[in-house]
């Protein structure tokens, strides 16, 4: 068997879980057992296929036999691996926390008849959107996150959910429409949806053509991975959801959109300049998320509008698009989607534990809750850009590789990232301050200078306490312990990545590698 016969795995299996939990109906443990081991071998696969396409050339197939351009491309090189992989972590990871959540409360969170096949879905969903090689591909996988994780996001049926929904939904569907009719004009420009025959070919069209294809792309996009000012939905969508169902759109779905544009402007559009609008607009993105952060006073919106403005720092290596800078982007994205899961799954243990996320109404949590204190004060400060976790290193990266490029510009990206860092850093140290070390009988004093928070949203929300299980525990340690190992394995993990940022400025021939195969 060739290898790249493992790549339509990736997304078969997902499916396949899906379809066999939904015939499990009602029978929770079988359901469980099947998601769980349904996302280890994806795990493995993911790690066997990374560890092909690092030794040699990427994997690629194309599904059925079909010749290009008909066929569906299906392609695998080290970014693709490495997020299939990543991604594979961190549903395992959701997925035991929510089966904690549900053997303590029953199904009214996470349905587990509902759940169970809809999660898979939205698995295969991002696994087939990492490994697409061509647009409409990358289009199915795209809407098969939408249908799953409408379903997520609306689970429990209360009134704030369902709201939420609808907006979620129709913000999805006209970055759908974006996306489709994009797809449309360059399949009617060039005969191909195929991403490495439109690269070949993109040349052959006038540079206003090549510039509305790239934008339309890259608003499509922007809308997935909430760049400013297309973030407006998010901030509202992702705090209503159950917990970890909030923690896995948090870390995944928007990296999703920032994959799609890291291609893009890879592959696709590699001669075709909007840098210094990219770069705007990441300057843009990581200031008003950040300040939106501050003005917050609940947990969940607060790590809703610093993922807002952590984005731009993708968008902002992406716009300097030198190897370095591409490689310190990937690290980034790989940084964010571990740190930010851990700190929403910290979150959530927080409310049950508390019975709020408000920081105006937790109060004490370090003495009632040592451990839970340390589960969240590890990811907050590396997500913060402290020295030295893994979001020090990766900001670093970025600001090197753009003080190398040297332009004014540059320097003000910089200026800002270093603000947005800050800025973070205040935001998630004053919600542990708040909720942590401020005791009960604090002095009104206190209570004086958080006051100008009282008008924030959420700030009044308050629910019951519940018991928290190990199992929830343990998976949120086990996201802090990977978060802290990026850190220490930095180097071996960087190396990758500059790799990875060299390969796809340099790409391989995606036609000549699927002829090699078709003909082996």
């Amino acid at each position: 068997m060739t290898p790249s016969l493992l790549v339509p795995l990736v997304v078969g299996l997902p499916l396949l879980g899906a379809a066999t939990t939904l015939i499990a109906g009602r029978r929770r443990r079988l359901q469980i057992s099947i998601s769980v081991t349904t996302l280890i071998l994806t795990l493995a696969l993911a790690i066997a296929m990374f560890v092909i396409v690092d030794a040699g050339t990427p994997l690629a197939v194309s599904v059925a036999g079909w010749p290009l351009p008909f066929g569906i491309v299906l392609y695998v090189d080290r970014l693709a691996a490495l997020l299939v992989a990543v991604s594979s972590l961190v549903l395992l990871a959701v997925l035991l926390f929510s089966v904690g959540q549900g053997a303590a409360d029953g199904d009214d969170e996470t349905p587990v008849s509902i759940f169970h096949p809809s999660y898979l879905i939205l698995a295969a969903g991002i696994f087939d959107a990492f490994i697409a090689g061509d647009l409409f591909n990358l289009y199915v996988g795209f809407e098969m996150l939408l249908v799953a994780s409408y379903v997520l996001i609306t689970l429990g049926s209360t009134e704030s959910r369902i709201r939420t929904g609808v907006v979620y939904i129709v913000v999805s569907l006209v970055s759908s429409v974006l996306f489709l009719s994009a797809v449309a004009v360059i399949y009617g420009a060039l005969g191909t949806v195929n991403m490495a025959q439109i690269a070949e070919r993109m040349g052959d069209l006038p540079e206003n053509v090549q510039l509305l294809l790239h934008i339309l792309l890259l608003v499509a996009f922007g809308v997935k991975a909430a760049v400013f000012p297309l973030s407006f939905w998010l901030p509202d969508s992702y705090p209503t959801a159950p917990a970890p169902v909030t923690a896995v759109f948090a870390g995944l779905l928007t990296k999703v959109g920032v994959y799609a544009m890291i291609r893009t402007e890879t592959q696709l559009f590699a001669e075709s300049d909007v840098n210094t609008l990219l770069l705007c607009v990441a300057l843009a993105t990581m200031i008003v998320g950040v300040l939106g952060a501050v003005a917050q006073a609940e947990l969940k919106r607060i790590l809703s509008f610093t993922l807002v403005s952590h984005v731009g720092y993708m968008v902002f290596g992406l716009a300097i698009a030198t190897p370095a800078a591409i490689g310190a982007t990937v690290y980034y994205t790989v940084h964010h989607i571990i740190v930010q899961t851990t700190l929403f799954l910290a979150v959530g243990l927080i409310e049950r534990r508390a019975g709020s996320t408000s920081i105006l109404k937790v109060k004490g949590l370090f003495t009632a809750a040592p451990v839970l204190a340390a589960l969240y004060l590890i990811p907050a400060l590396n997500l913060g850009g402290l020295p030295p976790f893994s979001g020090f290193i990766g900001k670093f990266a970025l600001f090197g590789a753009a003080a190398e490029v040297g332009t004014p510009l540059m320097f003000t990206l910089i200026a800002g990232g270093i603000v947005t860092s800050l800025l973070t850093l205040y935001a998630l140290m004053r919600a542990w301050n708040l909720s942590f070390w401020r005791e009960e009988d604090d002095s009104v004093e206190t209570e004086a200078r958080i006051q100008h928070l009282e008008n924030a949203p959420a700030a009044d929300e308050v629910s019951e306490r519940r018991h928290i299980p190990r199992i929830m525990t343990a998976a949120t340690a086990g996201m802090v312990a990977v978060s802290v190992g990026l850190t220490v394995f930095a180097g071996p993990l960087y190396e990758i990545c500059e790799r990875i940022g060299s390969g796809l400025l340099e790409p391989v021939s995606l036609v000549q590698l699927i002829q090699v195969e078709e003909e082996s």
